[in-house]
């Protein structure tokens, strides 16, 4: 697990989710001494001594009190199914913000470049959140009432914003989908333009950085980008992982737009993604540029991260189909 810039605040930590990054903030957390209070619908979680699990209603401020009534942050790491995003992160994001205002607790929020919508310049916290689609709007509208809240003084807020997630697992473009078939030297298909400039965010990256900016009173009120290595299109990730893996060099092509349209029917997640076909179809780049300059903070290294992942597939990660 990679080293904080700086030491989190004093006081028990809420980490709400206990996905790729929530998992993370838990750990980096644990690991710096600080307690830690990791809610899920489930009650799972990280083991570790400093943690403790607790299964609660992330869309219910009551019981986020009840769950810790008392932290130093609340980290919002939820990750609402896809298709439910207009549905369900309303009522979560609202109770985030009363219990922030309840007591006391820093709200440090993990979110995306959604916001941004179509773009041809590198994105940098400046831009205007001009996206017209569903789901960004929900994520807009979720920040604009943080920061009006963190504004009047209600609340101290601060988010996060990385771009799509270099790990393994279901939810990266390069994970179960791409790993397991590199490795047993088969063709990979993915959605879009496979040689446009794309950035990759690690999930421990967004941790470190949502950690620091909640720790430090110049993180609060703003957004930040999280800090990501240069930019690299799915034809040259997956060629980096494969060289990475020791491997020969795998065919990388598009799934056809027809055959897409037709899976769309009968996958809902497919069709959802309809809504940001432009970060796939044209260069998708983040500029990190003021978090570097403020906090420091580097991103981990593209080869540790190719490493990882090899590594985590080889131990027995998804197989290839």
């Amino acid at each position: 697990m990679s080293t904080l810039p700086i030491a989190p605040m004093e006081g028990t930590h809420l980490v709400v989710g206990a996905g790729e990054v929530g998992t993370a903030v838990a750990l980096l957390l644990a690991e710096a001494g600080r307690p830690v209070v990791v809610v899920t619908r489930s009650g799972s979680g990280p083991d570790h001594p400093m943690i403790r699990r607790v299964a609660a209603d992330a869309s219910s401020a009551e019981a986020l009190v009840t769950a810790e009534p008392n932290a130093a942050v609340i980290y919002n790491c939820v990750n609402p199914v896809y298709t439910r995003w207009v549905e369900d992160w309303p009522p979560m994001a609202a109770a985030f913000i009363t219990y922030a205002e309840r007591t006391g607790a820093v709200l440090a929020t993990v979110s995306n470049l959604y916001g941004y919508g179509p773009v041809n310049v590198p994105m940098t916290e400046a831009l205007p959140l001009a996206a017209a689609g569903a789901k960004a709007q929900v994520r807009v509208r979720m920040w604009e009432e943080a920061k009006a809240a963190n504004a009047s003084g209600r609340i101290r807020a601060t988010e996060v914003r990385g771009s799509d997630y270099i790990c393994p697992g279901p939810q990266s473009m390069l994970g179960d989908r791409v790993m397991p078939r590199i490795l047993s030297g088969k063709g990979v298909q993915l959605l879009g333009d496979v040689d446009q400039p794309h950035t990759w965010t690690a999930p421990v990256d967004v941790a470190r950085t949502l950690i620091t900016v909640a720790s430090n009173e110049r993180g609060w009120g703003r957004a930040w980008h999280v800090p990501s290595n240069p930019p690299r299109s799915q034809r040259e990730a997956v060629g980096d992982l494969c060289s990475a893996a020791g491997v020969a060099s795998v065919k990388v092509s598009s799934v056809p737009s027809i055959l897409l349209a037709v899976m769309g029917v009968f996958q809902p997640m497919l069709k959802e993604l309809k809504e940001t076909d432009y970060q796939r179809e044209r260069s998708y780049v983040l500029d990190d540029s003021a978090v570097r300059m403020a906090f420091g903070i580097e991103p981990t290294p593209w080869s540790d991260l190719l490493a990882g992942m090899v590594g985590h597939y080889r131990a027995g990660g998804a197989k290839a189909t």
